[in-house]
């Protein structure tokens, strides 16, 4: 082997070794005779380090005649193996795709659900109790009719929410009007599913429940469920579980800002709305029957109870209602003490000015002008076809005038 590695020092070192081509080949017949002797294995580990330590003229001879052909035939194959493993996470990073997995929240898409064992049963309408303060009242009106039509047509299509009660039963959260139009109709039971809710979270379902599903709502009756709401989540609020219906989200926010969003109005009107729980139940009645308007009905749940009993009398006696001025002077009067019921009708006997206006919108208005029109060119029109219209009613009472004179 000595002999052998010699030679091809001098080939490789000797200016007649020839052309670079033969030393390759060289090289490939050594490794051939090295892999086919028996004890390669041991000689190559041994020699390894000898190699080392021999002359490094030699030795550096050997490894840049053999560094080429492993670099051909070796190289090829480690570039093989690492070249899968390089790319791979290079292309497995794009193909994890985060962001599609936060696409698909399957947990706050169930969270909401109340159970998925929830199931309708029938209860008998003797178990069934109204629940405790409930703003909405049970009329029997046209719509209340239809309901009972629908119900003994096609049943309760729709089950009522209860929840168990104490004293035993079940307490309505929603389906008040239900439950009477199953009565109407000669049914023993209803449809219901139960739940187990708190006073919080069955007043906000009440509440958001009976908004959503009734038409007409009188204004003492959404005042009353506004203030049930409000009540409501300041108590949750308070309270350290917030696993009822307060979300994370309304944390840290006022009660009657979470109030307003929910039940699409400004904090404003729900402080209005809340404010007309004020008024006695006489000047309540007044404004659900229309004969108070509500803006002057606010202005009147600012005074006392006792001022407030004596203007539902004079209201009834002089068969007119408050305007908005009037309702402000009360109440500032009231104020200062000096408020009664002589007063109050010296008040009301007053003729209201706000009778005499009329008011039309700009987008009424715009109904028959252009977006170009400026306030006072509409009106000088409007003054205008007034006249024209006065100067043609005149034109036809002059013949039924003259009719009428030839008659007598």
């Amino acid at each position: 082997m000595a002999d052998e590695k010699a030679k091809i020092v001098t080939d490789a070192t000797g200016p007649g070794s020839g052309p670079a081509p033969a030393q390759p080949e060289v090289d490939a017949q050594v490794s051939k005779q090295e892999q086919s002797a028996p004890e390669a294995p041991t000689p190559d580990k041994a020699e390894a380090p000898a190699q080392k330590e021999a002359p490094s003229k030699k030795d550096k001879a050997v490894q840049k005649s053999a560094q080429p052909g492993k670099t051909e035939k070796a190289a090829p194959s480690e570039k093989t193996e690492k070249a899968p493993k390089a790319p791979s996470p290079a292309k497995g990073a794009p193909e994890v795709k985060a962001p599609v997995q936060a696409e698909t929240p399957a947990a706050p898409a169930e969270a909401p659900r109340p159970g998925k064992e929830e199931q309708i049963v029938y209860i008998k309408l003797s178990e069934l109790h109204a629940f405790k303060n409930h703003p909405f009242q049970v009329r029997n009106d046209e719509e209340m009719k239809a309901m009972v039509s629908s119900v003994r047509d096609k049943g309760v299509t729709q089950p009522a929410i209860v929840r168990p009660r104490e004293d035993g039963g079940y307490e309505i959260v929603s389906g008040h009007r239900r439950q009477k139009a199953s009565e109407l109709a000669g049914f023993v039971d209803m449809p219901c599913i139960v739940r187990d809710l708190t006073d919080e979270q069955a007043i906000t379902q009440m509440v958001e429940d009976n908004t959503n599903q009734r038409e007409n709502i009188l204004p003492s009756e959404r005042a009353k469920a506004l203030k049930m709401q409000l009540e409501a989540i300041k108590h949750q609020g308070a309270r350290e579980d917030t696993s009822g219906q307060l979300d994370p989200k309304d944390a840290g926010r006022r009660s009657n800002e979470i109030v307003a969003e929910r039940n699409k109005m400004t904090v404003k009107q729900v402080q209005r709305y809340i404010k007309l729980n004020d008024l006695v139940p006489d000047l309540q009645k007044m404004m659900d029957a229309g004969q108070i308007k509500f803006t002057p009905a606010v202005e009147l749940a600012y005074i006392k109870p006792k001022n407030q009993r004596y203007i539902a009398v004079a209201i009834e006696g002089q068969q007119s209602a408050p305007s908005l001025s009037q309702a402000q002077r009360m109440r500032e009067l009231d104020q200062k003490g000096v408020l009664n019921g002589d007063v109050i009708d010296g008040i009301m006997m007053e003729d209201k000015k706000e009778v005499d206006k009329v008011i039309l919108t700009g987008a009424e208005l715009g109904k028959y002008f252009g977006k170009e029109t400026t306030p006072r060119e509409m009106k000088d029109q409007i003054i205008k076809l007034l006249d024209d219209w006065k100067g043609q009613q005149k034109e036809v009472a002059k013949p039924e005038k003259k009719a009428a004179q030839q008659e007598k």
